[in-house]
């Protein structure tokens, strides 16, 4: 039988609805509209798309959305500068800088000088330890997009083997996290560039995860037949969108499966702004 179709497009949705509601209530409450200020530095087309995208759904659910977009050859002074300037501003709640940046550019610098009180993506390395530790300020988008995704399809991850496929920090570290925390309480390994015999490993697998960057990378037989197939991948080849997993294949081993596009990405999206709202919240109690 075909694997199911995990609809990250109709989750998001109930989500956003959420979001629009809750945020509707803290604007009345409060007289404070959370906002998003975000930062693209370059023409990159695809991080274009991902910027316009958010700030469409920051207007849909009711959040203010500010970009601010800077040039490439942008210095890192400048870069910095304008962080400053976002941390300091008490109208701003949550700042994103959208990645990637320019090569002369360093990622981790600029994405470290973002207080963590505003850090919406959940990369400063307070809030990494936090997270780590089972008692986040804020989760990761994508990695917390997946286990919404789980919860809402009535997924079983406890007591179940979770195979992630990339170590980056930004989707197979945390993914790995709160895959294993309590709550969750998944057996997890991580594979990566150097895993020998991925193949078998990723057999293994109730719930795998492919987060690797690679086009197709996860064939039909890597997967155990029923498993659940997470695909974080987004990459472009010919003028199409696929995932890390070869789609076709894959739906006729796994019992479900997210489709690329409209699988995690559209929770990636609705997952930032509830961060935005949560920031906001926060720094409003703080006052």
């Amino acid at each position: 039988m075909p694997a199911s179709i995990i609809d990250g497009r109709k989750i998001s949705a109930a989500v956003r609805e959420q979001i629009s509601k809750d945020t509707a209530d803290f604007v009345a409450a409060t007289g404070v509209t959370p906002h998003l200020a975000a930062v693209l530095v370059g023409d990159d087309p695809a991080s274009q798309v991902y910027v316009r995208n958010k700030e469409r759904a920051c207007e849909k659910c009711g959040l203010k959305s500010t970009l601010h977009r800077l040039p490439s050859e942008t210095t890192q002074q400048q870069l910095a500068e304008l962080v400053q300037q976002l941390n300091a501003d008490e109208s701003v709640h949550g700042i994103l800088v959208q990645l990637p940046l320019p090569e002369h550019l360093d990622a981790t610098q600029i994405l470290d000088a973002i207080i963590p009180a505003k850090d919406v993506d959940g990369f400063h390395p307070e809030n990494v330890g936090l997270m780590s530790q089972g008692r986040p300020r804020f989760l990761p988008c994508t990695p917390h997009g997946v286990m919404k995704m789980l919860e809402h399809e009535g997924i079983k991850t406890s007591g179940r083997h979770a195979v992630v496929i990339g170590r980056s920090d930004i989707v197979g570290k945390p993914m790995a996290a709160l895959l294993v925390q309590k709550g969750a309480d998944a057996t997890v390994t991580i594979c990566h560039s150097r895993t020998s015999d991925i193949s078998a490993i990723a057999r293994q697998a109730d719930i795998l995860v492919a987060a690797v960057g690679i086009p197709e990378f996860v064939k039909g037989d890597m997967i155990k037949p029923g498993a659940v197939v997470i695909d974080v991948g987004i990459n472009r080849v010919d003028d199409k969108l696929v995932g890390d997993v070869d789609y076709s294949a894959a739906c006729e081993v796994a019992s479900a499966i997210t489709p690329v596009p409209g699988g995690v990405g559209p929770m990636t999206i609705a997952m930032l702004l509830q961060n935005t709202l949560h920031a906001a919240k926060h720094q409003a109690s703080a006052l």
